[in-house]
């Protein structure tokens, strides 16, 4: 039995869970405007280790969400990963966070664009099959009238763009699943334990956030 830790913090949400051979046996998160990681993300890490019924020895591995996202969510979510990595003795998983919000979306035909906001009509966003593999990386982009006007498919939009989006989206075959509205550490089981099985980790030491734009990292003016 293999026994993996999700940690999602990119966003609002805070969310933890717990799987066992990639499936979620618990998972616990809240998504709040004022940015609740620092006080939740511990108490729901141990909460979900009490609740699933096993000890911290137990686990395998600890996966994380890499980005992009909220700087300060990804901080934290990172740090904590680390920390339970090197006291473990266990490797780390590193998750691409469009690809977790992706997967929420259960559909059999089209594409899927997780999109995730990035201030004013900016956004992270990528394109995805339904099998979830990815067939355009992911961008930092600016939305118009005319962004994926080139697609005759059904494009399914999830992620928390989706109020200011489908003011300029409006072709008849763009879809937004305005109820996936962040990544959550329950969808991230599968993918962590299909990477555990092939051993796709990062260094617990050197592995670091991927922030996708450096603005997001700089110092504010004095």
């Amino acid at each position: 039995m293999s026994f993996i830790l999700n940690i999602e913090t990119a966003t609002k949400n805070c969310s933890v869970s717990i799987a066992k051979d990639g499936k979620t046996i618990i998972c616990k998160e809240i998504a709040e405007e004022g940015y609740s990681h620092a006080e939740k993300l511990h108490v729901f890490i141990e909460e979900v280790i009490a609740e699933s019924g096993i000890s911290v020895h137990d686990l395998v591995a600890v996966a994380v969400s890499q980005g992009p996202g909220s700087y300060t969510g990804l901080r934290i979510g990172i740090s904590a990963a680390k920390g339970l990595c090197f006291t473990l003795n266990i490797p780390l998983i590193a998750i691409d966070t469009l690809q977790t919000l992706a997967s929420q979306a259960k559909v059999s035909e089209g594409k899927i664009i997780p999109m995730l906001d990035a201030r004013r009509m900016e956004v992270y966003s990528a394109i995805f099959g339904v099998d979830l593999e990815i067939e355009r990386p992911i961008l930092a982009e600016l939305i118009d009238e005319n962004s994926f006007k080139e697609f005759t498919e059904t494009l399914y939009f999830v992620g928390d763009c989706a109020e200011k989006c489908r003011q300029v989206l409006t072709k008849e075959n763009f879809v937004f699943l305005e109820d996936i509205k962040y990544p959550s550490a329950a969808a991230m089981s599968k993918i962590s334990y299909d990477k555990y099985q092939i051993s796709d980790t990062v260094d617990v030491a050197y592995f670091e956030p991927y922030y996708l734009k450096d603005f997001m990292i700089t110092a504010s003016k004095k």
